[in-house]
């Protein structure tokens, strides 16, 4: 093209180019899972695995989910290990 001794692109630069975009795509996809997922969980620590054990007794005692004998019973059991 114009005397410069272009000869365009070959079927192989097409396939790289499309694979190319397609691992842009999905490191983009990614990205954006990983940063709802993340924070989707740091607003919400009191449900984690790594929660404290007291902290989510309370929690169910003030829910009412369990009376004070319970809430008081299971606290010395947790206190005790």
């Amino acid at each position: 093209m114009y005397g410069w001794g272009y000869q365009g692109w070959g079927a192989g630069m097409w396939v790289i180019m499309a694979i190319a975009m397609v691992i842009f795509w999905a490191i983009v996809v990614f990205g954006v899972v990983a940063l709802v997922r993340y924070l989707g969980h740091s607003h919400d620590k009191s449900t984690g695995p790594m929660s404290d054990p007291e902290a989510i007794l309370r929690e169910r005692f003030s829910r009412g989910e369990i009376n004070e004998e319970e809430f008081r019973k299971s606290l010395s059991t947790l206190r005790e290990r």
